[in-house]
């Protein structure tokens, strides 16, 4: 082993540099898990926003068109009615 005891420190260079960058890798792995979870977690939130603001208009829709069904029963309700009081007034009115 002390034969060449300059290939040796390079050896243990070498071997301390492939752990340091190991190191590094594990940490970039981590990192990239994290960011990966956290995505699509916001990911997850997102849609559920998004299915939430569907239900929203569609329930709003919903409500509009119900009133308007009442609203036009209503005045072709009171319409119907002026017209009968016009009918009666020609017909000498009761």
């Amino acid at each position: 082993m002390n034969e060449n005891p300059e290939a040796e420190l390079i050896a243990a260079q070498l071997r301390h540099t492939i752990d340091l960058l190991r190191a590094e890798i594990n940490a970039l792995k981590a990192e990239q898990a994290h960011l990966r979870e956290f995505t699509d977690h916001r990911l997850a939130q997102l849609e559920e926003q998004a299915r939430d603001h569907e239900n929203r208009l569609r329930s709003a829709t919903d409500g509009v068109t119900q009133f308007k069904v009442w609203g036009s029963l209503a005045s072709g309700g009171s319409g119907f009615l002026s017209l009968i009081a016009l009918i009666r007034s020609f017909l000498g009115g009761v």
